[in-house]
């Protein structure tokens, strides 16, 4: 049993080591180039015409990416999903390859663990979302964070892999929080795609407006999420 044991927490620290590695060879490697293309969406748009009938299936992996490397935003790649097939097509597919790049980086977190996320999260961030590990209430709790705006939903989905919550459960509750932001990106990117500047700057406002705001409430937010762990215990 020993023997056993053994072995999996050295095949664990192993393939914790390679993917760490992986992740930072990518991030060094892509993450610029990507960053850099998606801002431009008529080039984007070039690059996924250039695969034919497969260009879908890059646009979800150029998803997946971005969910599973932090480094790389993304409401860029949002946008330019939008610009490239519209508002619906374009919402629909971001959903689609977010939902996968979530579930992969849950199911890493989940087997590597409390190591993976102290490798990629500073211990004042990790600190600060650390009442959700062990919470029965954490299904609630991430509703509330991932429909925030300016919340790093990315790393709160490698930190959802240590929670208690049934891994199905939060890619729904996850999916349904992010889909109103995830609409917004997509329908600026259609109508910046059909030359419709002035509603791209009006919703582009707005958008700003109510990410400011969250950036001044959310502090308060995570307190009282807190506290509703403490009162029940």
């Amino acid at each position: 049993m020993k023997n056993k044991r053994k072995m999996f927490v050295i095949i664990k620290t192993i393939l914790l080591s390679l993917f760490v590695l992986a992740i930072i060879f990518v991030t060094i490697k892509y993450a610029p180039y990507v960053t850099e293309l998606v801002k431009t969406p008529d080039r984007f748009k070039d690059l996924l015409a250039s695969y034919g009938h497969v260009s879908i299936i890059v646009f979800l992996g150029f998803q997946i990416m971005q969910v599973i490397i932090a480094a790389i935003s993304g409401e860029p790649v949002q946008i330019a999903g939008g610009y490239v097939y519209g508002m619906f097509l374009g919402s629909v597919y971001s959903v689609i390859g977010i939902a996968l790049g979530s579930a992969i980086a849950f199911s890493i977190s989940r087997f590597l663990g409390y190591s993976l996320i102290r490798t990629f999260i500073s211990q004042e961030k990790l600190e600060k979302f650390n009442f959700l590990i062990n919470n029965p209430k954490s299904e609630i709790i991430m509703f509330v964070l991932f429909l925030l705006p300016g919340m790093p939903k990315d790393l709160l989905t490698y930190i959802a892999g240590l929670t208690p919550i049934n891994p199905v459960i939060f890619l729904i509750i996850s999916t349904v929080a992010r889909f109103p932001a995830l609409l917004v990106t997509s329908y600026i990117g259609a109508n910046m795609q059909k030359g419709n500047y002035i509603i791209v700057a009006v919703v582009s406002v707005i958008a700003l407006i109510l990410f400011i705001m969250s950036l001044f409430t959310k502090d308060r937010i995570v307190a009282f999420l807190h506290k509703i762990k403490h009162k029940d215990n």
